[in-house]
């Protein structure tokens, strides 16, 4: 069963927390999901092998958490995830963030560095709201969501679509990481599927090309999708996770 956690800004967030030992294991989902997806579960589970010290949540419009989704954007999931972090967990901590939450794993890594002890990104997309939704929308999209403040997109994941709202993209402008240095100077490991069809490869490349840091190594996948789930991907984490914590 979910504790929950209310934030200063007034959000409840919802989390699983095991205790064990340090540095502790935070994963950081993506957008439109929550901590019951399969990369968490697994990685819970690996940690209770092992003694680890675990923290999965839900941000704020995210499956147990309190709010509305569309009202969200990365700023406040951010800020979500720095609440969780400084307030649920003890010591440098290793985050694994799949997809937006590498995202936000790196907005982390920039403003609270002594809080991390390495970093496991998974299908990483920093600036996703920019150079994915905006740079893809067309002009008739454009001028839907400036006259609208929201724009309804079909969603290969669910039944319902991916709603993405005015605030989401100008939000994103502000928290962009692909524009200004990006210093890592902690073990990061960043796992890429060939085959995903919503981070592209070269976005991988491109950051591990930007950040700045004496061990990082990228790990391209031939055939792995953006789910970055089957048997072989899973234990890909757990070596990167593992590796980092060597």
């Amino acid at each position: 069963m979910a504790q929950f956690l209310d934030t200063a800004s007034g959000r409840r967030i919802a989390y699983h927390r095991r205790t064990g030992q340090g540095p502790g294991v935070v994963f950081l989902g993506g957008f439109k999901s929550d901590m019951t997806g399969t990369k968490a579960v697994h990685l819970e589970e690996w940690a209770r092998r092992h003694d680890r010290a675990f923290l999965r949540f839900d941000y704020s419009g995210h499956g147990e958490s309190s709010g509305d989704f569309e009202a969200g954007c990365i700023g406040d999931w951010a800020e979500d995830a720095r609440a969780a972090i400084t307030q649920l967990t003890a010591g440098p901590q290793v985050l694994v963030g799949s997809s937006m939450g590498g995202w936000i794993s790196l907005l982390l890594a920039r403003a609270m560095p002594e809080h991390i002890a390495g970093l496991v990104t998974i299908a990483a997309a920093p600036d996703f709201t920019q150079q994915g939704f905006w740079a893809g929308f067309s002009e008739a999209q454009r001028e839907i969501i400036q006259r609208d403040g929201r724009l309804e997109l079909p969603s290969e994941y669910s039944d319902s679509p991916y709603v993405i709202t005015r605030r989401l993209i100008e939000d994103g402008r502000d928290n962009l990481i692909m524009d200004k240095p990006l210093s890592l100077p902690f073990p990061t490991r960043m796992l890429q599927g060939t085959d995903d069809a919503d981070v592209p490869m070269d976005w991988a490349v491109n950051l591990l090309n930007h950040a700045q840091g004496d061990d990082i190594r990228l790990t391209l996948v031939k055939g792995a999708d953006h789910r970055f789930s089957s048997d072989d991907c899973l234990s890909l984490i757990e070596q990167a996770v593992e590796d980092v914590l060597g």
